[in-house]
């Protein structure tokens, strides 16, 4: 199964970003070959709408679950309804939050915002 993680650079030894949506990388990784792969947010400088876009891009790459520190609901929903999983990340490092995860350690996420609506935080 893969997971993603929002990044403000590309390694594993790098703090969690705060933002989803305008999170300039996300992690993904391969829980089974405990691979990892950046790829670029491209909603990132969205003028507006880039929690969505983001949450679509994560639901069209088959992610089993999103670590994430908050989320807007509007991207909370496009995520639920594709049927990935959130859980709330640690203060650490991405590779902290994946041995937690692995662990079962996170809990699910219940910290959602109404959305920044296209203030760029």
């Amino acid at each position: 199964m893969k997971i993603a993680i929002p990044m403000e650079e590309k390694s594993l030894e790098a703090t969690v970003c705060p933002s989803f949506g305008r999170a300039p990388y996300y992690l993904y990784w391969d829980t089974e070959t405990e691979k990892a792969e950046f790829i670029q947010n491209s909603a990132a400088t969205s003028p507006g709408g880039a929690g969505i876009k983001a949450a679509q891009l994560i639901a069209d790459s088959g992610i089993g679950a999103l670590l994430v520190p908050r989320c807007g609901e509007n991207a909370v929903n496009v995520l639920t309804q594709a049927g990935v999983p959130l859980y709330k990340t640690i203060p650490g490092t991405a590779r902290q939050n994946i041995e937690a995860y692995q662990k079962n350690q996170l809990t699910p996420l219940t910290d959602v915002h109404p959305g920044f609506h296209g203030k760029v935080q």
